[in-house]
């Protein structure tokens, strides 16, 4: 059933989720915990591994949170995870809902568009990047003007036209172009510094107590920082007045977390991130390389407030890699790696097919709060500060090494993984975290915050 590419291949040669998981902590310099795999699969049907990729990023990242739970008290290390219940997790924006509404996750403009010589996809779905592209495609806000001035160009042409003009695109790449490029590692996580030992204290849940600032955006960090307050973390999430959010995607990324605003371009904003910095455990950021080191914020800058933090960047493109500061979402990430281009002759079309997910960006998610929790593990162990980074390209990467699989019919969803509840915004519609250690089922205490209803302090 398993048909090996040629190029892109990772090194991990076993496709269960129970070996990609004990690989995955490997990668964190964790020991094996055992992760039993029960649950419907075929739900998120592709010519790739993706429900294998949804079951070992989920197993992973709760392997880790038993692990650390193990270390405060907690029952030995074991977990379980569903897998059509991680499947679904994957699907959480598309099947949220607000007082019965779906979101709408694409903005008129965002899309697929032919050129000259083949295909580009530009993401739109926020003010600043659909501006970018009306400026450097010079034509009107409509799908027809877009589609017009990008037929006129050649893929590559318009890809570096938009991303100069500070937009986001991505031209359509064969799989063994991609291939070529010069690639990073899945996940890093190494240490940093000399801080002391941090010894967890006793607790009820994996991350009861745990402090961590949640520098993210759109999908990927928010699934880990999500993740991490189902397992009890106190979860403060610091927007940006001047950095729009997606209503709805940031109400289904919220669970269970705390939200302010900093504007870092005033003294007082930076005096109040170098405070929540001082007392957290652990900061996640999505912010392109260099940009928090612009604002003061850079990795000896967060050492010297806190010798003990486990940092972790969520980025698009692999760290240390010429495209590691190029603006990227999954769906750009797709058609740069050729997943886009595989996925489409695969089901015999002459379009570019997406995934059936946002699964680079929810795998990714995962892989991040593996590796955050990995970093508390480790500065329990032996001290030090702890940095990690994950990409959604490497993990475009990790699941191209997978192989390829026969397209199935979808599966069925699991049964009372869907839960309402009340809030500001009204009835909302979710899917429980996925994973469980031993009977401890992860859960969000509170329903998702207001954007900055809450003062940056911790609790």
């Amino acid at each position: 059933m398993i048909r090996r590419p040629e190029g892109g291949k990772t090194a991990q040669v076993k496709d269960t989720p129970e070996d990609q998981t004990a690989w995955l902590c490997g990668l964190a310099a964790l020991p094996p915990v055992p992760v039993a795999f029960g649950g419907s699969t075929g739900l998120l049907p592709s010519v790739y591994e993706v429900d294998t990729v949804a079951a070992a990023s989920v197993g992973a990242a709760t392997a880790a949170a038993a692990l650390l739970w193990e270390l405060r008290g907690g029952p030995p290390a074991a977990a379980t995870v569903d897998s059509g219940h991680a499947q679904l997790a994957f699907l959480s924006e598309r099947v949220f809902k607000i007082a019965g509404r779906p979101l709408r996750l694409w903005a008129e403009l965002s899309g697929d568009y032919r050129t000259r010589d083949g295909w580009v996809r530009l993401h739109c779905n926020f003010p600043a990047h659909r501006d970018a592209v009306l400026r450097a495609l010079d034509c009107l806000p409509e799908p027809e003007s877009v589609s017009a001035a990008c037929a006129g160009r050649a893929a590559l042409d318009v890809e570096e036209a938009v991303l100069g003009a500070g937009g986001a695109a991505a031209a359509l790449r064969d799989g063994t172009e991609w291939a070529a490029f010069p690639h990073g590692p899945l996940l890093t996580l190494e240490r940093r510094g000399d801080a002391p030992v941090v010894r967890p204290t006793a607790a009820e849940s994996p991350l009861e107590g745990v402090r961590v600032l949640d520098l993210t955006r759109v999908i990927a960090g928010p699934v880990a920082t999500r993740m991490l307050a189902a397992y009890g973390a106190d979860v403060l999430h610091v927007g940006s007045p001047e950095v729009p959010e997606m209503p709805g995607l940031f109400l289904d990324m919220s669970f269970g977390k705390r939200a302010c605003r900093l504007d870092l371009k005033t003294a007082g904003g930076r005096a109040d991130l170098r405070e929540l910095v001082a007392g957290a455990d652990v900061l996640v950021q999505g912010y392109r390389p260099g940009a928090l080191a612009a604002l003061g914020f850079g990795p000896e800058a967060l050492a010297e407030l806190n010798p003990s933090l486990v940092t972790v960047d969520v980025q698009a493109y692999e760290p240390g890699t010429p495209w590691a500061g190029r603006r990227g979402f999954d769906s750009l990430v797709q058609f740069a790696t050729g997943i886009a281009a595989e996925s489409a002759r695969a089901a015999g079309s002459d379009t570019p097919s997406a995934l059936p997910a946002q699964a680079l960006d929810h795998a990714t998610g995962y892989l991040a709060a593996l590796t955050a929790i990995g970093g508390l593990v480790h500065r329990a162990a032996t001290g030090g500060g702890w940095h990690g980074a994950v990409s959604l390209a490497g993990t475009a990467r990790w699941l191209d090494g997978l192989g390829r699989t026969d397209l199935t019919a979808a599966g069925t969803p699991p049964d009372d993984v869907l839960a309402a509840m009340d809030s500001p915004h009204g009835v909302l519609t979710f899917v429980l975290p996925p994973g469980a250690i031993g009977d401890f089922r992860p859960q969000w205490a509170t329903p998702p915050p207001v954007p900055a209803e809450d003062p940056p302090k911790w609790l």
